[in-house]
């Protein structure tokens, strides 16, 4: 049956040239293309940086509104989607998995498609979708009923749709997919659900799967239709048969290191989040209980499929310190080729670009709990005390003692993408400062209920402050300057050549910075909270920035104390995009 639909509105035609393509050439070099943005990340590597300096510190209080759209309906929640640029249009994802093609000039609306969804989709954290990517002629993004799918970039309609696997599961997508030699490379959704985390690699032209990798030891990897090489060794770090709901997810997508030609992916928390049920509870001298590749970054082949070297941030999980943080390549201080990931445990990573060895690691949040430090292999020096405890040594066995973790089960850096400065050489981190009261529970995995195992309450460490925006030196984990905000930080940040880092807040404004200073340079209220990704590109010698606005994402669903602190939040759904019109560019 088909479940999906696509509405087409009148002006369609008239945008972009006729037989216009994106090709391999395109998205490898969409950084330095500034007309167009094709990729999620402002390219494959996922720097966000824009070597733009039309807009720079002293013109940006010249920046005006262009135009708006609206996302419409009654379909909003969180907008957490990167918009795309290509042949004058742009396109957006937005919540409940629709997409929208807009006219770059005038805001109009060219096409909508909206995946009709089925009852009973299970998706974790809000209803969003993070994004779209382009590649020849089509468009390709993911539904929350856990299908890719390509649409005609010119008239929207499908193309092909793929299932990659089954939502009554609990199995989603909601990441940008990421294309690499005419390859869409995507990851899954439902860590929560026991799934196993998966990367997958469909021909962009076809939709067929040419490899699949789980990232789980124990499954079986998959090669043009043919089963490959299992994943680690079976029962190497999981106990019996924990590690067929396993968890995993990867669900924040992944990155492109063209020297290297290797693609990277996180894997989100092991299933259940109770680490003694998994055989992590206690620390043994081989590792047994590290629960592999959860938690982990992974090298992968683009080719193949196979995986080439893992790093695991947080072996014997036991927090929800997902794994999937998205690793950006750069070039340290010294010549190095370097990758750099801010994980959810607090700490901010350095790895070797060849073979993904540990460098560095530095704490970019406070009064971390659970662990004291990263040893000079990279491992935590855990604070054992900190590990939520077991519910089978409780009295009643019905609850393990509860412990005051830092950071939260959200993070000290959740998906929300940080941006690199090839001027400054600095990391912006989007970062929050608060704890939680977390316990085990014991849980059986079910098909398709949730496969927590815990209980929490998230609380914030300071009255003056939750959201912390950093900018961090790569070379000494120095952090130059730091930028607080009332409410969690939850969407992505943006920098450019002209100094200057954008990003939005939960109450509704979009700021520009001083690259070099953290000041405030620039400001714009959009009406609701901001969890999206901004953008910027030039056209007829003007510089355009863009973000969605629309508030939502996992913080008022699974927040505690601090989802309170956020309630009289407003959900809305636009896209705002301003300029920098000519006259006012020499203007200070």
């Amino acid at each position: 049956m088909n479940r999906f639909i696509a509405t087409v509105t009148a002006g369609l035609l008239v945008a972009g040239a006729a037989g216009a393509e994106v090709t391999e050439e395109d998205l490898a070099n969409d950084q330095s293309i500034t007309s167009q943005v094709v990729t999620n990340g402002m390219g494959r590597h996922l720097q966000r940086y824009s070597p733009l300096d039309i807009l720079n510190k002293d013109n940006v209080d010249n920046l005006v509104p262009a135009w708006a759209f609206s996302l419409g309906g009654e379909k909003q929640r969180g907008q957490e989607a990167q918009p795309l640029i290509y042949d004058g249009v742009m396109y957006i994802t937005g919540s409940y998995s629709r997409l929208y093609a807009i006219d770059l000039a005038t805001g109009k609306e060219l096409w909508q498609y909206d995946a009709r969804l089925p009852e009973g989709i299970l998706p974790c954290c809000d209803v969003i979708n993070r994004g779209a990517a382009i590649y020849g002629d089509k468009i390709y993004y993911g539904t929350l009923d856990a299908r890719l799918v390509a649409l005609d970039l010119k008239t929207g309609k499908v193309v092909w749709r793929e299932k990659l696997e089954d939502y009554k599961a609990g199995y989603s997508y909601t990441a940008a997919p990421l294309i690499v030699d005419g390859k869409v490379v995507v990851g899954n959704s439902g860590g929560e659900f026991g799934v196993v985390g998966a990367v997958y690699a469909y021909d962009a032209e076809t939709g067929d799967l040419v490899w699949k990798r789980p990232v789980i030891e124990g499954h079986m990897g998959e090669l043009n239709g043919e089963p490959s090489t299992m994943t680690g060794e079976l029962n190497a770090t999981w106990p019996g048969d924990m590690w067929k709901t396993g968890g995993g997810a990867t669900w924040l997508g992944g990155s492109y290191d063209a020297d290297t030609h290797t693609l990277v992916f996180g894997a989100g928390n092991p299933s259940p989040w109770n680490s003694h049920l998994r055989g992590a509870g206690e620390p043994k001298d081989d590792n047994s209980g590290d629960n592999l590749y959860a938690a982990s970054r992974i090298g992968i082949d683009p080719d193949t499929g196979e995986i080439k070297w893992h790093f695991q941030t947080t072996p014997r999980e036991g927090w929800d310190f997902d794994g999937v943080n998205e690793v950006v390549p750069y070039v340290d201080a010294e010549g190095n080729k370097r990758f750099a990931t801010a994980d959810r445990n607090g700490f901010f990573y350095v790895l070797n670009r060849e073979d993904g060895a540990f460098v560095n690691a530095y704490p970019f949040v406070s009064d971390i709990s659970w662990a004291s430090g990263i040893d000079e292999t990279g491992r935590p020096i855990y604070n054992e005390e900190n590990r939520p405890g077991d519910p089978t040594a409780a009295a009643d066995g019905a609850k393990g003692e509860t412990v005051f973790a830092v950071p939260s089960f959200l993070g000290g850096k959740n998906w929300m993408p940080m941006a690199y400065s090839q001027k400054t050489e600095l990391f912006y981190v989007p970062s929050n400062e608060w704890g939680m009261d977390i316990w085990n529970e014991p849980i059986s995995y079910k098909k398709g209920a949730a496969y927590l195992g815990a209980g929490f309450t998230i609380k914030p460490l300071f009255e003056s402050h939750i959201g912390s925006l950093k900018a961090i030196d790569p070379n000494t984990g120095e952090i130059k300057w730091d930028y607080h905000n009332d409410a969690p930080l939850w969407g992505g940040v943006m920098t450019t050549a002209g100094g200057l880092v954008f990003f939005g807040t939960p109450e509704g404004r979009f700021v520009a910075l001083d690259d070099e200073t953290g000041e405030e340079l620039w400001s714009f209220q959009t009406g609701s909270g901001i969890v999206g990704q901004p953008i910027t590109w030039d056209q007829d010698g003007e510089q355009y920035v863009s973000v969605i606005s629309g508030w939502g994402g996992a913080v008022p669903l699974w927040g505690g104390e601090v989802a309170k602190k956020v309630a009289y939040l407003n959900q809305g759904g636009t896209v705002w995009t301003f300029k920098l019109p000519k006259q006012l560019a020499a203007a200070q």
